[in-house]
């Protein structure tokens, strides 16, 4: 049996596929679960960059740190915008 000197990485959470949509509903569950306000976690992070606004109970800062913070951004803008009416 040949092993690799390089170091694998697993993830039991495919972040390819997951939209911000569903990411941000993942954090906001796990952010809540630790007594968090969400949203001040979430905008701390946003205008930060500092992954430590978000907990990394059930892998939500990891989550939060695999999408760019401008398209996170973008997303929200975009979400707001669409639902002014």
């Amino acid at each position: 049996m040949e092993f690799s000197d390089k170091t694998q990485m697993f993830s039991a959470i495919d972040t390819e596929k997951m939209n911000i949509a569903d990411l941000l509903k993942r954090v906001n569950v796990a952010l809540e679960e630790k007594g968090y306000r969400p949203l001040d976690q979430i905008v701390g992070y946003i205008v930060s960059g500092d992954p430590s606004y978000i907990t990394s109970h059930m892998d939500a800062r990891l989550l939060m740190q695999k999408i760019e913070r401008n398209d996170l951004l973008e997303e929200i803008v975009a979400y707001y915008l669409k639902n002014l009416e």
